[in-house]
């Protein structure tokens, strides 16, 4: 019954505020950004939505990973940026208006593409007599109502009450954060036993997803002639993810405990690799002079 609870209640309801305080740190002119440097946005689509799941699919492919944890991976890579790649990017002194505004449109295109990268894993991965039913349709329904309407409020406070939602925000945030780990470390209760025995092979796979990534989207936009500033926060962009949405999939949705641990692997060891990736950039993104501000939103997913 507290396991019922947990995922058909407190773990849509924490990732809607988790959303909500990103929404908060939102304004429109973070996407009409988006107009000034497409170019920066196309590729950050492209290494996101398209390089990141092929990549995921090709090492489960090599690991020879299969069932729960090969969803659950895939899951995990079908999911949009983390909000705390804001301040990875800050960190990084990298482009924190060009990481506001792709976490804004990550998390809209999500509503689309998640639904066909899992019902894909879903069918590939699971065999005939164990397949999870997965309505695409109904599934953007429901990733709508967690994503897109949390941010929409969000961002409809900030801009009916400016100052109260710049007040909050920070509080926000923290909360957010907090939420996060209490999420994690549940997920990794639960799942203790099936955590311990495969601990071994997801951790490797997870800190090296990680890393092929960050060093993927970072060649990428390098590759595309962007800005160093650029380049790095799509790094970061590209190997950051929702763990969250990641651990709501599994266990709200498709109730598969099992297909959880990945992401909950994934969303501790990602802040390492990306935190190492962060300091290791500053010197190379201070040599490029820009003005940096503090990100709007720092809130985990």
């Amino acid at each position: 019954m507290q396991g019922e609870i947990v995922s058909t209640v407190l773990l849509p309801a924490s990732l809607a505020f988790i959303m909500f305080s990103l929404g908060l740190g939102l304004t429109p002119g973070d996407f009409s950004r988006i107009v000034k440097q497409p170019r920066a946005l196309l590729v950050g689509v492209l290494c996101h939505f398209v390089l990141l799941p092929l990549v995921c699919f090709g090492m489960i492919q090599v690991a020879g990973l299969t069932g729960a944890f090969a969803i659950g991976f895939m899951i995990l890579a079908a999911c949009p940026t983390g909000s705390t790649s804001n301040l990875l990017t800050y960190i990084a002194r990298g482009d924190v208006a060009l990481a506001l505004s792709f976490t804004a449109v990550a998390s809209v295109l999500t509503i689309f593409t998640l639904p066909l990268v899992v019902s894909f894993a879903l069918d590939h991965f699971t065999g005939s007599g164990q397949a999870v039913s997965a309505p695409v349709g109904q599934m953007m329904g429901q990733i709508f109502l967690m994503l897109g309407l949390p941010v929409s409020v969000g961002m409809f406070v900030r801009h009916k009450h400016t100052a109260w939602a710049i007040g909050f925000e920070p509080k926000a945030a923290k909360a957010a954060t907090l939420l996060f780990v209490i999420i994690v470390l549940a997920a990794v209760a639960k799942n203790w036993v099936l955590l311990r025995d495969n601990f071994a092979t997801l951790a490797p796979f997870a800190v090296c997803l990680n890393l092929l990534m960050l060093g993927c989207g970072f060649g990428a936009a390098w590759l595309a002639r962007l800005s160093r500033r650029q380049s790095v926060t799509l790094g970061i962009e590209t190997a950051v993810q929702n763990a969250t949405l990641a651990l709501v999939i599994a266990s709200t949705m498709l109730k598969q405990d099992a297909m959880a641990i990945p992401g909950a692997v994934y969303g501790v060891l990602m802040y390492a690799g990306g935190l190492l990736f962060a300091f290791a950039m500053r010197r190379f993104t201070a040599e490029e002079p820009a003005a940096v501000h503090a990100p709007a939103s720092s809130a985990a997913r």
